[in-house]
């Protein structure tokens, strides 16, 4: 059973800068996802369990980055340029099998993160 915890939401302006760490051991694909209210859960990056790939959903890139320290145990995503629109849940989620940007292909869970961004 891998147990994942997150943390380091909160509430920023927009354009600020907010970094979420998220515990897990163990050698997964790790991703990140968000939840806004009254809508699905949706892909926001992946990381391949050595570090050595990552994607990132469209309306992210180029602001946010996920990274991954196996000494550690813990994946980042830092998030730059923030925007009302990434308010949300954020869940960071792992798999054991590959590189995936869909919910159901992920095992395990954290509780997630609220991150809120205001005009």
């Amino acid at each position: 059973q891998v147990q994942l915890v997150e943390s380091g939401g909160g509430l920023v302006q927009a354009g600020g800068s907010l970094r979420l760490s998220c515990a897990a051991s163990g050698r997964y694909v790790m991703g990140w996802f968000r939840q806004a209210p009254g809508k699905e859960r949706e892909f926001v990056a992946v990381i391949s369990w050595n570090g050595g790939s990552t994607y990132y959903a469209d309306s992210v890139k180029g602001r946010f980055t996920i990274s991954r320290d196996n000494a550690k145990n813990t994946v980042y995503l830092q998030m730059n340029s923030l925007k009302p629109e990434d308010t949300a849940v954020y869940y960071c989620a792992a798999n054991n099998r590959r590189i995936d940007w869909r919910p159901p292909e992920y095992d395990y869970w954290g509780q997630g993160t609220q991150v809120t961004v205001s005009s």
